[in-house]
């Protein structure tokens, strides 16, 4: 039932792409956006808890996979088929610990290999693979995270806090010769070197951060909702006032 289900899809998604005048329009650059915002509208899901929401939302994600591939299937650039099979070579691939003879101890081990065998597959650097367009913090700490797996890496955590504290020192003596350019610079420096020390923590940066803005986007709701039972207008409020709801946020949210 689940393969009929499947190639039922796969068949509505090509009639869209042959008899719809929108569909007929798309190209793979046309729809890019949309697919980000579709896999963002998973992981949002995903950070709710939200099964229901979860399963409408993966099969928006798998709408793209399948429309994508319609495209490509029209200029014969590559159908279907070969993107599964693909996929699944790939993983046969990479996991010789479940279809080979390669014996495992840890998930360690397994990424290890997995990192090897990308480069076996023609990438010339451990690092490729790292999409640019990946969120920054996201990114920063992948590449660390590529990175360590070959040895480069700080030994201990102490060593990668050292490391926090001297782009600090070095963003402070920036701010002091008011260059703005070196400013950013070292900036990102920092913020590079807070993102490596999160990886000794066992912190992913990205959820950290996102959980943070969400925090702090429910209290200032918070504070806007008071101001407004009091008749009172966050424009022409005062810092003060503004606060005191903070410090009642914190309280509650």
């Amino acid at each position: 039932m689940a393969n009929e289900g499947f190639e039922e899809f796969v068949e509505i998604v090509r009639r869209l792409r042959r008899e719809c005048p929108w569909d007929r329009e798309q190209t793979h650059a046309s729809i890019r956006h949309s697919l980000i915002e579709e896999t963002y509208e998973v992981v949002e899901a995903i950070d709710r808890g939200d099964l229901v929401e979860l399963k409408r939302e993966l099969g928006d994600l798998l709408l793209h996979v399948v429309f994508h591939s319609a495209i490509a299937e029209q200029t014969k650039e590559f159908t279907l088929d070969e993107v599964i099979r693909a996929v699944s070579e790939k993983l046969v691939r990479r996991h010789p610990h479940v279809f080979g003879e390669v014996k495992v101890d840890s998930s360690d081990q397994v990424r290890h290999n997995w990192e090897k065998s990308k480069l076996l597959e023609g990438r010339d650097s451990i690092i490729d693979g790292v999409p640019k367009e990946l969120p920054a913090l996201l990114r920063a700490h992948r590449l660390q995270d590529k990175a360590s797996k070959v040895g480069f890496d700080w030994e201990k955590k102490e060593d990668a806090w050292k490391k926090v504290e001297e782009e600090m020192v070095e963003l402070h003596r920036a701010l002091e010769q008011g260059d703005s350019q070196q400013v950013e610079g070292e900036f990102g420096d920092l913020l590079f070197a807070l993102v490596n020390y999160s990886r000794f923590i066992e912190v992913n940066p990205e959820n950290a951060l996102r959980q943070t803005a969400e925090k702090f986007s429910e209290r200032f709701r918070y504070i806007e909702k008071k101001l407004r039972e009091t008749g009172k207008d966050i424009h022409s409020s005062t810092l003060e006032e503004m606060d005191r709801y903070w410090e009642e946020a914190k309280t509650k949210l």
